[in-house]
C-alpha cells in the first residue's frame, strides 16, 4: 500500500504541475491573440497614414508590417500547438487519477455493446458496460483496440501460449510510462474520438483493384508520344493535320471510354489519405522508438523496424500522389496536363500500385496497433495498481492438475480503501467451497471476486492478490438470473436452464475443467423444494470435471461436507452494534452460526412475530 500511496501522490503532483502548465500556455495564446489583432488593426491605421504622408515609404512599412505579422501569428500558433498537447496531457493523467481512485464519472465510457445473454460469465461478472472491468482498463482510441480488449476478458477458452506471451508484454509495457503515455497523445492529438479503424480494414478488403491500368497507361504513353511527334510534324509542314487529329480522336476516345477506372481510383484517394493521416504520427513514433529494453515488445512491433517498408515511407507515397491528382481537380489545368501527358492514367496507376502493397500490409500495421492499444490497457492497470500481481498459470489437462490457490484476493472494481481481501484455495481434493452467511454479508460479491480475477488473470492481466496460481479453466457462472418477460420465463426456471447447461458441460469429455460460481442455488422456489433441489444439484456436481463456490441461505446445505470430502464449509457473518449491522467480510470456516433476515425487517420497522403466526 505504501507503493500505491507514492504513485498517487507522483501522479498527483504531476497534474498539479501540468495544470500550471496549461494555465501558462493558454494566458500566452490568449496574450498571442490580442497581439495579432492590434497588429492587423495597428497595420491597417498607419498604412493609411503613411500612404498619406509618403506613398513610396507605405510599400516599406507593409512589408515590414506582413513580416512581422507572421512572425507573431507563428509563434502563436506554436503556443496553441503545445496548449493543444499539454490539456490532452493533463486529460489523459487526470483519467489515470480517476481511475486509480474509482472516480467513475470522470473515466470515459466505451462504446456500448448489447450484452450476450447465452454467454458463460459475461453478465454475471460486471465485464462491460458502465462501472465494469472494461471501463475501468480501456484506454483504447479504436473501436478495434477497445473490442479486443474486451474479448480477451470474454474469451472462454483461455490458451496458455497466448497468456503467457501477453504476460510478458505487459511486464515490459508496465515501467514504460512515457511510452504508453506518448502513443495515448499520439492518439488523442490527431484523433480526439475513436478511430474507426475496422471502416479502413473493410475498404481495403473490398476494395477493387484494376489490372488492367498497366495496358491502358502504356497505350496512353504511346498515343501521347505519337501526338507530340505528328504534332512536330505538322508544324513544319511535313505531314497533314489530319493525322494529328485523327491520333488526338484516339486519345481522347481512350481517355474518357476508361474513365470509370480512374475515377474509381480518384474517389478513393481522398478517402484514404485522411484515414491514413490520423496513424502517420503513430506510425512515425513506434518507427522512431528504442525497443532496446523491451525485446518482447519490439519482437511486436517488428514490422515498423523494417527500413525497406516503412509505413510513414508509404503514407508519405500516398500524399505525394494525392498533390498530384489535386493539381488536375481544376478544370481547365486538368485538360492541358492530360493534352501534354497521360497525367491522370498515370497518376491512378501509381495510386493502383500503392493500394495493392497497402493491401497487404496495412491490416499488419493496423493490427499491432490494435493489439498495443490492448497491453497498453492493461499495463496502465498494473501500474496504477502496484499490489496486483501476475498470477502463476498452470496448464493443467488432467484431473489432478485443477487448482486454484489465491492469497489476499480483492475485488479490483471495489476501491482500495474499502476493500476486504480473503483467502482461496480449490483444487481435486476441496472441489467446492459452500458459502453459507446473512444477508448483505459478501457472498455474491465474493463470487464475483473469485471470477472477476480469473477473467484478468486469462487475459495476461495481474489480478487483485498478494499471488495466485491457478489452472485453466472454462469459467461459468450463475449470479444474475431474472425472468424475461418476452421469452415467458420465470426466475426459478431461467435459472434451472441455467443450472442444466453447466451441468451438461461438466459432463461434456473437453479436456479443459470447468470453475463454477453458482450464487443463492434455487433461490426462485420455496424452502422445502430448494433444500431437496439443491442438496441433489450439489451432490451431482461432485467427481466432475471442475470445481467451483456455491452460496446458499440454507443452513441444511452444509451437512454435505460431512458425507462428502469434497465438499467445505465456509460462512461470512456480522455483528449488531447500537441497532446496526457491521459486516467484516471475512471467510471464516464452518457454517454460518447466524442469520439476519428477521434483524434486518425489524431494523427496518416491518412488523415481525417471534412465534411467526
Amino acid at each position: 500500500m505504501i507503493a500505491r500511496k507514492q504513485r498517487l501522490d507522483a501522479l498527483k503532483n504531476l497534474i498539479r504541475r501540468t495544470e500550471n502548465k496549461v494555465n501558462y500556455l493558454r494566458k500566452r495564446t490568449n496574450a498571442f491573440s490580442w497581439y495579432r489583432l492590434f497588429i492587423f488593426l495597428g497595420g491597417i491605421v498607419l498604412s493609411f497614414i503613411f500612404f498619406w504622408i509618403d506613398k513610396p515609404l507605405t510599400i516599406g512599412f507593409i512589408f515590414f508590417f506582413i513580416i512581422g505579422f507572421n512572425i507573431v501569428a507563428y509563434y502563436h500558433r506554436r503556443y496553441e500547438a503545445s496548449l493543444k498537447k499539454f490539456e490532452f496531457w493533463l486529460k489523459i493523467k487526470s483519467t489515470h487519477l480517476a481511475r486509480m481512485l474509482l472516480d467513475w464519472e470522470k473515466i470515459p465510457v466505451p462504446p456500448y455493446q448489447k450484452p450476450q445473454a447465452d454467454h458463460p460469465f459475461e453478465i454475471d461478472l460486471d465485464i462491460k458496460g458502465e462501472k465494469s472491468l472494461h471501463h475501468l482498463l480501456d484506454l483504447s482510441i479504436s473501436h478495434n483496440g477497445s473490442e479486443r480488449l474486451l474479448n480477451w476478458f470474454l474469451q472462454e477458452t483461455p490458451d496458455i501460449e497466448l497468456i503467457q506471451k501477453r504476460q510478458n508484454l505487459i511486464r515490459e509495457l508496465i515501467p514504460e510510462t512515457r511510452f504508453r503515455d506518448r502513443l495515448l497523445l499520439s492518439f488523442q492529438l490527431v484523433n480526439p474520438a475513436r478511430l474507426e479503424g475496422r471502416k479502413l480494414l473493410e475498404w481495403f478488403k473490398h476494395t477493387r483493384l484494376v489490372k488492367a491500368f498497366r495496358q491502358v497507361l502504356t497505350s496512353s504513353f504511346i498515343l501521347t508520344f505519337l501526338n507530340w511527334l505528328l504534332f512536330m510534324l505538322s508544324a513544319r509542314n511535313l505531314i497533314s493535320n489530319k493525322w494529328l487529329i485523327l491520333s488526338l480522336t484516339v486519345y481522347v476516345i481512350i481517355y474518357f471510354y476508361f474513365s470509370h477506372y480512374r475515377e474509381s481510383i480518384f474517389e478513393d484517394a481522398t478517402f484514404l489519405e485522411n484515414e491514413l493521416q490520423q496513424l502517420m504520427s503513430i506510425f512515425t513514433y513506434l518507427e522512431r522508438y528504442s525497443y532496446s529494453r523491451t525485446p518482447e515488445l519490439a519482437q511486436l512491433c517488428k514490422p515498423f523496424q523494417n527500413l525497406k517498408i516503412k509505413p510513414t515511407h508509404q503514407l508519405k507515397a500516398m500524399k505525394s500522389i494525392n498533390f498530384a491528382i489535386g493539381l488536375r481537380m481544376n478544370y481547365l489545368v486538368g485538360l492541358i496536363l492530360n493534352i501534354l501527358f497521360p497525367w491522370d492514367f498515370y497518376w491512378g496507376y501509381r495510386l493502383n500500385q500503392l493500394k495493392l502493397k497497402l493491401q497487404t500490409q496495412f491490416p499488419a500495421w493496423l493490427n499491432i496497433c490494435f493489439e498495443l492499444e490492448a497491453l497498453i490497457s492493461i499495463a496502465n492497470f498494473g501500474y496504477l495498481n502496484p499490489e496486483f500481481n501476475f498470477p502463476r498459470i498452470k496448464n493443467a489437462s488432467s484431473r489432478p492438475d485443477m487448482s486454484f490457490k489465491a492469497n489476499a484476493l480483492g475485488h479490483p472494481l471495489i476501491p482500495a480503501a474499502d476493500r476486504i481481501c480473503n483467502d482461496v484455495v480449490l483444487n481435486s481434493t476441496r472441489q467446492i467451497l459452500l458459502i453459507t452467511g446473512s444477508n448483505m454479508s459478501g457472498k455474491s460479491t465474493f463470487l464475483r471476486t473469485v471470477g472477476i480475477n480469473l477473467c484478468l488473470a486469462f487475459a495476461g492481466a495481474p489480478v487483485n492478490a498478494q499471488t495466485c496460481e491457478t489452472a485453466l479453466f472454462h469459467l461459468f457462472t450463475c449470479v444474475k438470473i431474472n425472468d424475461s418477460i418476452t421469452a415467458g420465463f420465470s426466475q426459478f426456471y431461467a435459472e434451472v436452464k441455467r443450472l442444466k447447461v453447466l451441468l451438461e458441460r461438466l459432463n461434456s469429455t473437453d479436456k479443459m475443467p470447468i470453475f463454477f460460481l453458482i450464487d443463492e442455488i434455487f433461490k426462485g422456489t420455496n424452502n422445502r423444494e430448494r433444500l431437496i433441489g439443491s442438496r441433489a444439484y450439489t451432490q451431482n456436481l461432485i467427481g466432475k470435471h471442475g470445481l467451483g463456490i456455491v452460496t446458499t441461505h440454507d443452513l441444511e446445505l452444509t451437512r454435505l461436507a460431512d458425507i462428502s470430502q469434497h465438499i467445505q464449509n465456509f460462512h461470512f457473518r456480522e455483528e449488531i452494534a447500537d441497532g446496526k449491522m457491521i459486516f467484516d467480510y471475512k471467510l471464516r470456516p464452518g457454517p454460518c452460526p447466524t442469520t439476519n433476515a428477521l434483524i434486518i425487517m425489524r431494523l427496518e420497522g416491518l412488523p415481525v412475530s417471534e412465534s411467526g403466526l
